[in-house]
């Protein structure tokens, strides 16, 4: 038996966006994760339609970072923060080692709680090599243990419009205070099709969601703030036809103390 998500909180969003003129440049670094990387290789692609965000990967863009290539990704984010060059400090360490700061950039914390809801609604990419993702990842500018994660989904692109599956749950990375719970979960819906994703967290526990039903209930959310990140990330050797593209409708996002009951 699946159990309703809790209700949004009783007061209009903090976080609004339905991206008819592409990124609102108040809550949105459209680049990913640029101070381990040079601005060119981080920069977003991406084009504005009537349905929203249409984020892209372009025949002719770079690898994100030639250490990981090969690696291409467009991506949406609501903070940034880093050390100065040659710094380990910086958000999403994703290199135990071997890591270090290329371009420093600002602290610029656009939306950033230590607890909340959002809700993203997205249409997953259904060309080959490519993954759509949307997480929560700690800002780290308080403290360097404070980088863990609420991963609201990982989906894999498919051709077909059955066989979905997501990745979802918490990952501690570097975070002592947290352990890594991720789910793979076989979808009964066309990912590709408009859907939303939902992360309730605070108070020691985590919930996500898809379409207003509650898909895992995690005991345990990290506590400080973290910065939204959406993601079109093309993960293997470039191929096939371009653009790749996956569509971000809409994003609502409340930052307080959440509210975990269930409804009904």
């Amino acid at each position: 038996m699946t159990a309703p998500l809790p209700s949004p909180p009783p007061r209009e969003p903090d976080l609004v966006d339905d991206f008819v003129s592409g990124p609102d440049p108040d809550l949105w670094i459209a680049s990913y994760l640029e101070h381990w990387t040079t601005p060119d290789r981080a920069a977003a692609r991406w084009s504005t339609s009537p349905d929203g965000l249409i984020l892209r990967i372009d025949a002719d863009q770079p690898d994100w970072r030639p250490e990981d290539a090969p690696l291409r990704v467009s991506n949406l984010q609501t903070g940034s923060f880093s050390g100065p060059v040659g710094s380990t400090r910086g958000i999403h360490r994703h290199r135990p080692d071997g890591l270090g700061v290329r371009t420093p950039v600002p602290t610029r914390l656009l939306w950033t709680p230590r607890a909340g809801r959002v809700d993203i609604t997205l249409s997953a990419s259904r060309d080959p090599g490519c993954m759509v993702a949307a997480w929560l990842v700690g800002t780290e500018h308080e403290d360097p243990r404070d980088c863990g994660e609420v991963c609201l989904a990982e989906i894999d692109s498919r051709p077909d419009t059955s066989g979905w599956a997501a990745r979802l749950g918490v990952k501690a990375h570097g975070d002592d205070r947290l352990t890594t719970d991720m789910s793979e979960i076989a979808l009964d819906i066309d990912a590709s099709d408009r859907h939303t994703w939902t992360a309730v967290w605070g108070e020691g526990e985590t919930i996500l969601g898809l379409d207003g039903v509650e898909l895992r209930r995690i005991p345990q959310a990290p506590d400080y703030p973290m910065v939204l990140m959406v993601d079109l990330f093309e993960v293997g050797a470039p191929g096939g036809s371009y653009p790749k593209t996956a569509v971000v409708h809409s994003v609502r996002g409340w930052g307080d103390e959440p509210d975990l009951t269930p409804r009904g």
